[in-house]
């Protein structure tokens, strides 16, 4: 499985961003074993949460690993605190940059299915977020969404207070952050994910959903009630809860859940320094 970090320039964001990317293209199989396969490659875009970066994955999980094992892709962009959503008043697109530029640009670059039934995205806390609503306004790229503990935090961004130390984000930061003059405005917004759930319940060929939860995650509650939505609007949604909070034992047992979920299928084994005598 070769681990590669990229470094190319983004229109979307109008300037050079990092990007890791697994990729089993240099498996080597034993003498007189199937040969390895050469692509094209599934391909799984996989979101990071609030404060971390393009590294957290390999480095908390073992992504590396579960992806080997399964001949997938993974792709791992950084979000930078933005909950990969657009918005005119940063000048950060982040929604164009995951759901588009990001897919264009590594399909250019490695040999990925250009198939919607071999694309996916994930992501953790804030990453679940920008899964869940990037994977909804895309339907055309993405087949599959999957979301960890996922950070949907309506309720506090209609609640948010001006004054810092209250939230992680103050009522400006929000507005910023997703484009809005206020933040009651988030109501129906772009990014508003119930308003998403409610209009991609009215279209034919919805994606399949994955949610995972620790019971004692404080965003356990608010990951129930939108699988409820979700399966209210018609959606096939996979629902995985179990013990565990919102830290990176719960995300690497996540990961593992999610991988033996979407259609991937076992890969054959390669010769790498965990097998060989």
């Amino acid at each position: 499985m070769a681990l590669i970090t990229l470094n190319f320039f983004s229109q979307a964001l109008n300037r050079t961003v990092p990007c890791n990317v697994v990729i089993p293209s240099d498996k080597v199989v034993a003498r007189g074993a199937e040969a390895a396969p050469r692509g094209p490659y599934k391909t799984l875009y996989l979101l990071h949460g609030i404060l971390g970066n393009y590294t957290d994955w390999v480095a908390g999980t073992r992504v590396q690993a579960l992806a080997n094992a399964h001949d997938l892709c993974v792709v791992m962009p950084s979000g930078d605190n933005k909950f990969y959503c657009d918005s005119d008043l940063s000048g950060d697109y982040y929604a164009r940059f995951i759901g588009q530029e990001l897919v264009e640009f590594t399909r250019a670059t490695f040999n990925l299915s250009t198939r919607r039934e071999d694309t996916y995205i994930a992501g953790l806390s804030m990453g679940g977020f920008g899964a869940l609503v990037n994977g909804l306004r895309n339907m055309d790229t993405f087949s599959h969404i999957a979301a960890f503990s996922a950070a949907l935090i309506k309720d506090r961004i209609l609640g948010a207070v001006q004054e810092p130390g209250h939230d992680f984000f103050t009522r400006a930061q929000y507005c910023t952050l997703f484009g809005l003059q206020k933040v009651a405005d988030f109501e129906g917004c772009p990014w508003d994910y119930d308003a998403l759930a409610r209009a991609a319940g009215q279209l034919q060929d919805k994606p399949r959903i994955y949610m995972a939860c620790g019971t004692e995650d404080g965003l356990f509650a608010a990951n129930t009630a939108y699988r409820d939505l979700l399966e209210a609007q018609g959606f096939t949604v996979t629902w995985h809860q179990a013990s565990g909070g919102h830290d990176w034992n719960f995300w690497d047992r996540a990961i593992e859940w999610v991988m033996d979920w979407l259609p991937l299928g076992e890969a054959v084994r390669g010769i790498s320094s965990e097998n060989v005598k």
